[in-house]
């Protein structure tokens, strides 16, 4: 069965916790079910989830700041990987800001994760060069 792409819920939360760690996914601060209960608030449709009979088994978040999309947490089950449900998420991802007005999008990936950096090298997007980023938080 393919899994199916819908707009996450607060009820998807704790599913989307247990995601992130069973699948790798370099665990942050903001990694917890306040920050995604306050994303979902934010903007309901940010966040998007893949599901297969009943299963989180993939995610992705796709904010819009108005200026610039972001993605974040490309995240899928290691037990679903390499059917493309990986390049499903992020179309759809993409789809969504471009349809909130999104012409320039941003993906920040772990550059020490071989299959995230290879991913995104052959998803279509350019690796920027002569960049850093700083964060505070």
């Amino acid at each position: 069965m393919t899994p199916t792409i819908r707009a996450g819920s607060t009820g998807d939360i704790d599913a989307v916790l247990h995601l992130w760690a069973r699948s790798g996914a370099e665990p942050t601060h903001t990694d917890d079910a306040p920050s995604l209960q306050a994303l979902i608030e934010h903007v309901g449709s940010a966040l998007l989830v893949a599901e297969d009979r009943g299963e989180l088994v993939g995610s992705v978040i796709a904010a819009w700041d108005g200026w610039r999309g972001s993605v974040y947490r490309l995240a899928v089950d290691p037990a679903h990987r390499r059917v493309g449900l990986a390049r499903r998420l992020l179309a759809e991802a993409e789809a969504h800001l471009r349809s909130v007005g999104g012409v320039r999008l941003c993906a920040i990936v772990v550059e020490t994760e071989p299959e995230a950096t290879g991913f995104w090298r052959t998803a279509g997007w350019e690796e920027q060069q002569h960049r850093l980023r700083f964060v505070k938080g």
